[in-house]
């Protein structure tokens, strides 16, 4: 179902598990003041250490957050409860006695339980135990969190979790989206979480040659989206949480809607795993436009996928220039993981925020330390200054993964509220 026939979708909440804490305003006025996040990370556990660029989330205390019957859940399921229970709240949505066939879970995560996977190998490897700890698989499957969200708020829906993934976060929610302009739900709590810090998450990547060092310019400034000089991205952890429900339920029962999901395009480049393709990535943001009746000129604001990778940020911006044509170079593009870090998992959900926010707020982040653009990056209105204050009708968010995924979305103002 497409077109002026589907139902229109609300998001009436958001939640945010953050490095600047668990606070959606706050996050979004230090990303607008160009603030980032990231610092030099040391890890040591005797036997392998790390010291990179990276984001944490220092004031994230999951006792505090979570509650003491769920602070055995992995960190990323930890933060997925957390930022799941502010955008609850926010949307001011009852939790019923019995399961409510009508909402769902569509979550997002590209790693899930790996922090408790590899307590457990310690426990072997290191310590010589013969066990791991018995609740180790279950509290480490990737459904895991989505499993705690639709036990605890009562969803009897779909309970799905989606792994793609830097792409995992935009298509839950894109497929929650979806589900709700088909009639197949009413409410669904969707977004994403990770936490990818494990030792040997992080020699995996470090491997692949794609993280950026700290260099002369210090941790903070490591990832530089578009920039001549731009040498990697940088990891990160974190949770983002949307509540999203069919137009005339939030209407009905007289909830603040915070905008609109209009558009969710979907593709897989079917070329390589890891060497992105703009044809993929111009097809899924032509879909996002058409299935949200809208034209490149509609568009105000791009949050780009932007991870700083040499070869990435050229064919998106390759992409957007196709797609925009003759709007391209008014278009309002940044990258905000130059501030928060790339989240993995979380990503989309993350930067799907980040425009509902811009949205409400009429103001657009930067893309942090651009001090000199790459040529093969040119063509777009980067946005490079902090806290810049422009009318917004609609922006687009892109997501784009290893093994070729492409996962875009458009939000709208939420006219007629």
């Amino acid at each position: 179902m497409s077109g002026e026939s589907a139902r229109r979708v609300a998001i009436t909440g958001l939640g945010v598990v953050s490095p600047w804490g668990s606070d959606v305003e706050e996050f979004f006025d230090r990303l607008l003041a160009g603030e980032s996040a990231i610092r030099h990370h040391r890890t040591d556990d005797g036997h392998l250490s790390i010291s990179m660029p990276a984001v944490h989330c220092p004031h994230f205390d999951a006792t505090q957050e979570v509650g003491r019957a769920s602070a055995a859940m992995d960190r990323s399921a930890q933060m997925s409860f957390a930022a799941s229970n502010q955008a609850w709240q926010q949307a001011g949505l009852p939790i019923p006695e019995q399961p409510d066939r009508g909402a769902a879970v569509y979550w997002g995560t590209a790693l899930a339980g790996t922090l408790t996977y590899e307590q457990g190998y310690r426990e072997m490897l290191q310590k010589g135990r013969e066990r791991v700890p018995p609740l180790s698989l279950i509290l480490g499957m990737n459904n895991a969190a989505a499993s705690h969200l639709a036990i605890h708020f009562r969803l009897g829906g779909p309970c799905l979790t989606y792994t793609i993934a830097c792409a995992s976060a935009a298509a839950a929610i894109g497929e929650a989206w979806q589900a709700i302009r088909d009639g197949r739900c009413r409410v669904a709590l969707t977004g994403g979480a990770d936490s990818p810090m494990s030792l040997a998450v992080v020699r995996a990547w470090e491997a692949l040659r794609v993280l950026a060092p700290i260099g002369n310019r210090g941790a903070e400034a490591a990832c530089r989206p578009f920039s001549k000089d731009r040498a990697g991205l940088v990891l990160a952890e974190g949770a983002a949480a949307l509540v999203l429900e069919e137009w005339e339920h939030a209407r009905g029962r007289g909830a603040r809607i915070l905008a609109e999901l209009a558009g969710y395009g979907s593709t897989c480049d079917a070329s390589h795993l890891v060497k992105p393709s703009a044809d993929g990535q111009y097809d899924a943001m032509h879909q996002a436009l058409t299935t949200a009746a809208l034209g490149p000129g509609d568009i105000d604001y791009l949050n780009a996928h932007g991870t700083a990778t040499r070869e990435g940020d050229p064919i998106e911006i390759e992409a957007i220039r196709r797609l925009y044509g003759e709007h391209a170079p008014g278009l309002a593009v940044s990258a905000t993981k130059s501030m928060h870090g790339h989240l993995m998992g979380a990503t989309g959900a993350t930067e799907a925020l980040v425009c509902v926010q811009a949205l409400r707020r009429n103001a657009t982040p930067p893309t942090a330390h651009l001090a000199e653009l790459e040529p093969a990056c040119a063509g777009v209105a980067h946005v490079r200054e902090a806290g810049v204050e422009r009318p917004l009708r609609a922006c687009m968010s892109n997501s784009f993964a290893f093994g070729g995924s492409n996962s875009v979305m458009v939000l709208r103002q939420a006219e007629g509220t």
